[in-house]
């Protein structure tokens, strides 16, 4: 099934961890890994949540680049320059093969343009939304199917969100995809547009 897949997210800090498994709470698949992106367990896809340009110096993408090597970057920008004239928008996200046994893919999908602060924006929903159907579309698609996903805390790092607003971003994303609306409507708007930018009666996102 292309939905069928477990989510984890992946941070040192188990503060940070915690506030995620309370935002996930009552939400299937999902787990917290604590400790750091060179000692994750095997997985199938790994998300970056960089820039727009795929210039991987920094930070969680300065990691993957050193397990990876230089040339996973190249690939990575080689793809946005081919399929986005050189600018990748937040929002959209892609599935490259790594070659490396132990964790077989890369998701690239980027949370800001630019490395700068990203809170009070949906920009966190936006990319691990988009980082969600690209690995839905890769398991309709390919007969390789991600049945692992890990994730950093999305713009937790140099976007400056607040790990518990990245966490109820994130969890709202996954709700939205494991519950897919039967029908379009406005209702539904409402109760989407609801959970991206309220929190417990407090206009969060603007």
């Amino acid at each position: 099934m292309p939905l069928d897949f477990e989510l984890a997210v992946v941070h040192p800090d188990d503060a940070v961890c915690e506030a995620f498994r309370a935002r996930f709470q009552g939400l299937p698949r999902f787990r917290t890994l604590v400790c750091r992106y060179e000692n994750l367990e095997p997985h199938d896809a790994f998300v970056t949540a960089g820039n727009s340009y795929g210039i991987m110096v920094a930070g969680i993408d300065a990691a993957v680049v050193t397990r990876h090597g230089e040339a996973l970057m190249d690939r990575v920008q080689d793809k946005i320059r081919n399929d986005y004239l050189g600018e990748q928008p937040v929002g959209t996200a892609f599935v490259l093969e790594t070659g490396d046994s132990e964790r077989p893919f890369l998701v690239h999908a980027p949370t800001l343009r630019t490395p700068g602060h990203i809170a009070g924006t949906d920009r966190v929903y936006a990319a691990t939304w988009a980082a969600l159907l690209a690995v839905y579309r890769h398991n309709v698609d390919s007969d390789r199917p991600i049945r692992s996903l890990v994730m950093p805390a999305m713009g937790a790092g140099f976007g400056g969100v607040a790990p518990s607003e990245s966490a109820r971003l994130m969890a709202a994303a996954w709700k939205h995809f494991l519950t897919p609306p039967f029908r379009l409507d406005w209702d539904t708007v409402i109760s989407r547009e609801r959970a991206i930018t309220v929190d417990g009666g407090r206009t969060v996102v603007r």
